[in-house]
């Protein structure tokens, strides 16, 4: 048998399929919070994401918008700002979300940013973030480009969100929706239907597992937390000394 002289047994967990089934299935519509990275009067990021909610309210979810008017920089207030709070309430409120920066300067925009960097990894015990799903989409006033949406991806792994495969990156967003604000027939409005069914597949799939999909060792290590197959073992041993 092979030995592993730095790992320290009582603290790994080997994952199986049993435990991957839910002890309990939620019923509830999936909570996804959407956030977008403008402030512009005709926000293409805030259409596309008003869009995307339409959808997903189509498909049985629960939605909200998190209007970003108002918040202040990272770190220029304390964080019990109003809307910090506010933003900070939605994301633990949420069980996915959905994520639409314009690209600006080849990256995300400051506005986007900035409520990324207000949703810290860890509030105390609370974590905002980890193991709800996560959709990218990102507008451009140019030719099609994935700056923003790499950027989001990267943003959602360091926030140790399940970032799920598919993207919309829409072009030229200013051809894209009518004087309504409504996104116009197109395959960029396919591949957002898309982008939402599959949000909306995985949230399912994953928010009644995602504390035992994102639980791990070196946490538990820290933590001193045995497995639970070495508290049963400790509590049979105990049983049979006791006798």
């Amino acid at each position: 048998m092979t030995e592993f002289p730095a790992l320290q047994p009582q603290f790994l967990d080997t994952p199986s399929l049993g435990k991957l089934n839910a002890p309990t299935a939620a019923t509830h519509p999936p909570r996804i919070l959407l956030l977008y990275g403008s402030l512009r009067e005709r926000s293409y990021s805030r259409l596309l994401i008003e869009e995307a909610a339409r959808i997903l309210q189509r498909f049985g979810a629960e939605t909200r918008i998190f209007d970003p008017r108002d918040l202040p920089l990272p770190d220029a207030v304390a964080p019990d700002h109003p809307k910090v709070q506010e933003l900070r309430a939605l994301s633990q409120w949420s069980e996915g979300q959905v994520w639409c920066s314009p690209e600006r300067h080849g990256a995300i925009s400051g506005i986007m940013k900035a409520q990324i960097d207000w949703i810290p990894l860890e509030i105390g015990s609370v974590r905002p973030t980890q193991g709800r799903t996560l959709a990218v989409m990102q507008v451009s006033g140019g030719s099609q480009s994935f700056n923003a949406v790499n950027t989001l991806r990267l943003l959602g792994r360091w926030m140790r969100m399940i970032t799920i495969p598919n993207q919309s990156s829409v072009a030229k967003a200013y051809l894209e929706f009518d004087e309504a604000g409504r996104m116009k027939p197109s395959a960029y409005y396919d591949r957002v239907v898309d982008v939402m069914e599959e949000l909306y597949k995985f949230t399912l799939l994953t928010r009644d597992r995602a504390d035992y999909l994102v639980d791990r060792y070196s946490e538990r290590k820290a933590a001193g937390r045995v497995t639970e197959v070495d508290q049963l073992a400790a509590a049979a041993m105990a049983h049979e000394a006791a006798i």
